[in-house]
């Protein structure tokens, strides 16, 4: 019995050493990967490999999809068209320096304080414009060289596409022009670039994520290019001349999210938690 007796200390010595030894393990495990992580992108700033080049075409012009046979989509992420931080343009303009009509700037302030409460893209409803390509989830730039047209496919959002006809039509005109979130678009290449020049938008979106107004009148003039495999350039300039005093321009850097196609996913119109999402 007394061996029994002096067993049980030692016994329960033992258990809670193992439980700390359990703890410390799972510590251990959850921070090795972020810890690793960390390194590992602290490596990859300072040794990443050069990008391959430009996918190109038969005749030349860059490939803005992804070649046969791969898999990857454009990762749209963090862009905006003003500030030169993160993966923005150095050419962008900052916030202050937009040339808002007084009208506007109010709307953009109220919209900014409020914490994009009113976004209608919260609400399913298609980004429009720029906003297309800051939209989660990403994007696919589809050129079809037989149709004369590229197809701009959202990965978020309400699964939207949006057609550009690249064979030399005209803007409609008239009640022809039947205002969209979309606009009506079309395109040419310039060298290496696609240039994209849209019309007729409604102004039931948002034309940008932080809440920039725009109105029936906005034209929108989009550069499009694959400096290499690995990035896209994004350039839009703004002409609405009922929401600002003169055309202005922005852009950012988009990157190529490679060997994997696009999430499953979809914004549902019955979102019946829209009014908690303010940024709070």
């Amino acid at each position: 019995m007394r061996t029994g007796r002096s067993q049980k200390p030692a016994a329960r010595s033992q258990n809670r050493n193992g439980r700390r030894l359990t703890v410390l393990a799972i510590t251990i495990l959850f921070m090795l990967p972020v810890a690793s992580f960390a390194q590992a992108r602290g490596r990859g700033q300072a040794q990443r490999p050069p990008s391959a080049p430009t996918p190109r075409y038969s005749d030349g012009h860059p490939m803005l999809s992804t070649p046969p046979g791969q898999l990857g989509y454009w990762d749209a992420g963090t862009g905006s068209l003003t500030g030169k931080n993160g993966n923005n343009l150095q050419t962008n303009i900052e916030i202050n320096e937009v040339p808002f009509m007084p009208w506007s700037k109010a709307l953009y302030e109220v919209r900014r304080a409020e914490q994009s409460k009113s976004d209608p893209h919260a609400r399913c409803l298609p980004p429009g414009g720029p906003r297309q390509f800051h939209t989660p989830y990403g994007l696919l730039i589809y050129e079809i060289p037989e149709a004369k047209r590229v197809l701009i496919l959202s990965g978020g959002g309400p699964h939207m596409w949006r057609v550009v006809y690249t064979d030399g039509r005209p803007h409609p005109s008239g009640d022809l022009l039947n205002p969209g979130f979309l606009g009506h678009s079309v395109g040419h290449w310039e060298g290496d670039t696609l240039v994209i020049d849209t019309v007729g938008f409604n102004e039931k979106f948002w034309m940008a994520r932080f809440g920039l107004p725009h109105t029936d009148a906005l034209h929108l003039v989009e550069r499009i290019s694959r400096p290499d495999y690995n990035t896209l350039k994004y350039e839009a300039t703004i002409d609405d001349p009922k929401t600002y005093t003169r055309p202005w321009s922005g852009g950012w850097i988009i990157n190529w999210h490679p060997a994997e196609d696009f999430e499953e996913y979809f914004c549902q119109d019955n979102n019946r938690d829209a009014e908690h999402l303010v940024g709070q």
